[in-house]
């Protein structure tokens, strides 16, 4: 079964790209990682798909990031660290075709790479945001500097910091920015595909250099915070093994902000 499915509507010219592994909460494994930079690849030449809905199969998460079963080989050298997330999102891929994401139930972690790189988001009252990274050891370095495009400083800086033990609600989400429509419970995938017909009928040219341009108005920043985002990885994670003990024992009772 496919980790990515995609389908495409003639008439209006949208695709909806769902991230297809629901059993596993929509956690992308090093295959679902391949697929997507595929995706986004192969969408930069079809000229008759001229906006993109992003979306996650299944009721229960949007993304919950990296698959804890994934292993990701490493190089053994402190100077080269592979990240495979790094390629997931379209903008890594070079598509500049709007990308409106589709949010219900938990989008975490590494969810933020795909986010991060959407123009905005729509979510239903379901929707969470939480960041995991500190509470397992790990240091949310490319996350936080995505989030840090579209939230305040000080949002991005507590759901990092408190890890597991807080997740942000729809309703906050949408208060602080990082979701533009908050909807009804179901309705997040109708109401971003809609917003997405609505500019796939605009001239495409115009609607790709606009998409650009407000990447290019936030570039200097992401691009310094991402520079040092190996470095601070690679001082600052546990080992495997601490990471896995601190998994192992984490809390599950969280506040729901």
């Amino acid at each position: 079964m496919s980790g990515v499915l995609v389908s495409s509507d003639e008439d209006s010219g949208v695709a909806v790209v769902t991230l297809n592994r629901p059993e596993r909460l929509n956690a992308i494994d090093l295959g679902m990682a391949r697929e997507l930079a595929e995706v986004w690849r192969r969408l930069r030449f079809d000229d008759a798909v001229r906006a993109v809905v992003l979306t996650g199969a299944g009721e229960r998460a949007f993304c919950t990031g990296i698959d804890r079963d994934a292993v990701v080989p490493q190089p053994n050298s402190p100077y080269a660290q592979d990240d495979p997330l790094l390629g997931v999102g379209p903008k890594a891929n070079d598509l500049w075709k709007p990308v409106v994401a589709a949010v219900r139930g938990m989008a975490c972690g590494g969810a933020f790479y795909l986010l991060g790189e959407a123009e905005f988001v729509v979510a239903d009252t379901t929707a969470s945001f939480f960041d995991p990274h500190t509470t397992y050891g790990m240091v949310s370095a490319y996350e936080s500097v995505l989030m840090a495009q579209r939230m305040p400083y000080g949002e991005v800086a507590r759901m990092a910091l408190l890890g597991t033990a807080e997740r942000i609600s729809a309703r906050r989400a949408h208060e602080v920015g990082l979701v533009s429509e908050l909807v009804e419970e179901g309705e997040a995938l109708t109401a971003a595909t809609a917003c997405a017909t609505v500019v796939a009928g605009y001239p495409t040219q115009a609607v790709q250099g606009t998409v650009r341009a407000l990447w290019a108005a936030t570039e200097a920043g992401r691009s310094r915070g991402i520079a040092q985002a190996p470095h601070l990885i690679a001082l600052g994670n546990a080992q495997a093994r601490e990471q896995a003990r601190l998994f192992a024992g984490r809390r599950r009772e969280y506040r729901l902000r």
